[in-house]
């Protein structure tokens, strides 16, 4: 299967454990050392208690994307140990 970016942004994810929505995909993380795709980014969780401040995106690793379909990405998060905030790493070597 071949899908380009601006494809998997339009896609809502979507965790299968819980069925909480997750939002868009802001971005795609991919190792350019071996062109490997890591993982996605998506919105944190916004509460209804702060909904005001700004929250931290999360990572979910690529192993844990179960299925992508037309409108929606599956994906398997048990816990929110599994996820971590993204951070991007900006150092130049």
């Amino acid at each position: 299967m071949e899908t380009s970016f601006l494809d998997l942004r339009c896609k809502e994810v979507v965790n299968i454990v819980d069925g909480r929505r997750l939002g868009h995909i802001l971005d795609v993380v991919i190792s350019l050392s071996n062109a490997y795709v890591l993982g996605i980014v998506v919105p944190g969780e916004q509460s209804f208690w702060n909904i005001l401040k700004p929250c931290d995106p999360l990572f979910i690793p690529w192993q844990q994307v179960t299925k992508i379909g037309e409108d929606t990405i599956l994906v398997e998060i048990t816990n929110s140990c599994q996820t971590r905030p993204f951070i991007l790493n900006n150092k130049k070597s």
